[in-house]
């Protein structure tokens, strides 16, 4: 698709890799609105890449509603939703609370279904749109203290492969793009280290997965695209 005048919406687009890939698209003259929970982030990345900023929460059904009638209400229609928003719990099994489990499903699974089932209904009305999901290289395998986030991920991986079959007969595009360990603030968010090298991976090569595969012509697509760093030292 030509990205140019193109409208797109990024769900947790107010840091790390959502805010690239914000910037990234408003680059190539994509419209695009960012959603987020942090208001001052929110206002900030509003102000420096010119994008449409929504105050929400994906795993509140009220806030999913209220941020399409945002930003139909700016740009009249909608091309593109960037699934993004997520967060991470990581406990061993036996330390692992309900209410933890919960959150992590709530927003990484069950907001990106309310995200996605607003913007189908929207697409198939227009016979053409593109759903991109961010999932990750968890939802192939499993790791200790993992259960909620590799959990969410999994979960998420099936049901784009569910959302691709049923919209396909809609011109309607699906995409999974799976980064591996990116340099972002997601691990101090988690509660866990992480240590940074230049050879690891930023936020704008995912950004720049994002964009060169939502650019293919419209007849075809990439189903499912894994991001790895090259030679990653720990």
């Amino acid at each position: 698709m030509d990205l140019r005048g193109a409208t797109a919406l990024v769900t947790g687009g107010s840091s790390g890799i959502g805010r690239a890939i914000a910037k990234a698209l408003v680059e190539t003259g994509t419209k695009v609105a960012v959603t987020g929970r942090d208001e001052k982030r929110l206002a900030e990345v509003a102000g420096t890449l010119k994008a449409v900023a929504v105050r929400a929460d994906v795993s509140n059904e009220d806030d999913v509603r209220r941020t399409y009638e945002e930003v139909l209400r700016a740009f009249g229609h909608l091309d593109i939703l960037i699934n993004n928003a997520g967060m991470g719990i990581f406990k061993p099994l036996i330390d692992m609370q309900r209410s933890d489990f919960d959150a992590v499903l709530a927003t990484n699974m069950t907001g990106a279904m309310l995200m996605a089932r607003e913007a189908a209904k929207h697409f198939i009305s227009r016979k053409r749109g593109n759903i991109v999901n961010i999932g990750s290289t968890a939802s192939h395998r499993g790791a200790p203290n993992g259960t909620a986030y590799y959990a969410s991920k999994a979960a998420l991986r099936s049901m784009t492969e569910c959302w691709r079959a049923e919209l396909r007969q809609h011109n309607i595009r699906v995409f999974l793009i799976n980064p591996s360990e990116v340099i972002t603030g997601f691990a101090a968010a988690s509660g866990f280290a992480q240590k940074d090298n230049p050879t690891k991976l930023r936020s704008e090569d995912i950004a720049h997965a994002v964009r060169t595969v939502l650019e293919m012509d419209d007849r075809g697509f990439t189903t499912e695209l894994t991001v790895f760093a090259t030679n990653p030292k720990d």
